[in-house]
């Protein structure tokens, strides 16, 4: 068996504040726009958000209302400076969970949030 990711799609509730944080305030560049489905060209992965409304209509999955409060995975994004995108975000009014630090390995880390609470690593390359 041989697999490829090629993208995450994340279930949001509301589409347009999603829109605009990956879109305008992370500058993502939207690669395709279906109704209320969106993928964002992130490089060599593709990053995707649906309306947990629109999921749970064409989908035959269980999807809650509101996202839980137990958060099991999150989405990484790596820059060359992590501290001047860690204060962009934060002049955006984004939630900042962890502020930059570096770790054992040399690489340097943040965290924020998304507006549904998905975390988001900020990171250096790893060296």
């Amino acid at each position: 068996m041989n697999l490829s990711m090629r993208y995450v799609i994340l279930y949001v509730s509301d589409g347009e504040r999603s829109l605009h944080f990956y879109k305008d305030i992370l500058g993502l560049t939207v690669r395709a726009q279906h109704d209320t489905y969106v993928e964002f060209d992130t490089g060599s992965a593709i990053l995707a958000f649906n309306t947990r409304k629109n999921v749970r209509e064409i989908t035959p999955l269980e999807i809650p209302e509101e996202a839980g409060y137990s958060q099991t995975f999150e989405l990484g994004f790596v820059t060359e400076d992590v501290g001047a995108v860690i204060e962009k975000l934060r002049g955006e009014g984004v939630s900042i969970l962890s502020e930059p630090k570096v770790k054992p390995w040399g690489q340097t880390v943040a965290y924020v949030a998304d507006p549904d609470g998905h975390y988001i690593e900020i990171c250096s390359p790893v060296e």
